[in-house]
């Protein structure tokens, strides 16, 4: 099921390109008439890339990485500002900082300075610095919060960046291309839909167009992440009987040593003490009282077999207890 429809996308103004003379012929396949001397984008094509898009960034967000979102237009600040926080994804709306892919260590470290002044502040450092010492690092506090504060989370590089404008944030574009990270963009009628890997051909300059678009891209993510919650729940209860079905084990274990054993033989003649074991005494020819005397003298028939502790009887106190 299509994310949209061609009348939302038509009411928007996603159709409206830049002028012929600015247009780029590389976005030619995605141009459907020209009136007036502006190109008009075809929504059909239009539909199919964005839930090719929608689909990919889903598929990311479910995997539990990072989207980076860029938008410096001053149509698209307030939106993407707005949107994304609500999922908790990072953004870039105001300039972007030089580097801050390729040379993403530095990046951390100027994030890293907001959270020493929070503990300045927390620990009472601050009392103990001049007021004039005090202004300035709270200056370089707003100062980072402004650049940098919507990408403190972001502990690591992104699995993907979503751009508004290639024209404008073509540095951007450079870096992630540079460092292989997949590159989403909205695609005007001026841009070249070649130099990133998934290209939404729509209007870059109308605020309601890239409201629509940042929605639905959104939704999108939402969804994978709701996707990755459930499997997480599920594997939950998993993980809980594995200790469980350890403490069975060794139950199979002693059904595969009987089954071992050959057919007709008994499991105490399988055991590794029965075959250390020496015969028993009696079984070898041994000196014994015939049965007449034992019965004779009241002895029980019990006593006829010698244990294996005892030494066998001598022919002397044999023939001494005959006599008596």
């Amino acid at each position: 099921m299509p994310r949209t429809n061609f009348d939302e996308l038509l009411e928007a103004g996603v159709h409206f390109g830049h002028l012929k003379r600015k247009w780029n012929p590389a976005m030619a396949p995605y141009i459907f008439m020209e009136r007036n001397g502006i190109h008009i984008i075809d929504l059909h094509k239009t539909i199919v890339k964005i839930d090719e898009s929608a689909n990919a960034l889903k598929q990311i967000a479910k995997s539990g990485r990072k989207i980076l979102f860029v938008a410096t237009k001053k149509q698209a600040k307030d939106i993407v500002a707005e949107q994304v926080s609500a999922i908790n994804m990072p953004y870039v709306t105001e300039r972007w900082p030089g580097g801050m892919l390729t040379n993403f260590p530095t990046i951390r470290k100027s994030v890293k300075k907001m959270s020493i002044i929070d503990k300045m502040e927390q620990d009472g450092t601050f009392v103990n610095l001049a007021k004039r010492e005090r202004l300035q690092i709270m200056r370089q506090r707003t100062k980072l919060e402004k650049n940098f504060g919507s990408i403190a989370d972001l502990t690591r590089l992104p699995a993907a960046v979503f751009v508004v404008d290639v024209m404008k944030e073509y540095i951007a574009v450079r870096e992630a291309k540079r460092l292989n990270i997949p590159v989403f963009a909205i695609v005007d009628t001026n841009s070249d839909p070649r130099t990133v890997d998934f290209a939404v051909p729509a209007n870059d300059d109308a605020s309601k167009s890239i409201s629509l678009l940042i929605g639905i891209m959104v939704k999108a993510i939402q969804e994978g992440l709701d996707e990755r919650k459930v499997e997480k729940e599920k594997d939950a209860p998993a993980k809980d009987r594995k200790p469980t079905e350890k403490k069975d084990r060794p139950e199979p274990r002693r059904a595969r040593a009987r089954r071992a054993t050959p057919e007709g033989s008994s499991a105490s003649e399988e055991e590794p003490g029965d075959r250390d074991k020496k015969p028993a005494r009696p079984r070898r020819k041994t000196y014994t009282k015939p049965q007449s005397e034992v019965k004779s003298k009241g002895e029980p028939e019990e006593k006829a077999e010698k244990t294996e502790g005892e030494k066998p009887a001598t022919e002397a106190g044999e023939n001494k207890e005959v006599k008596e």
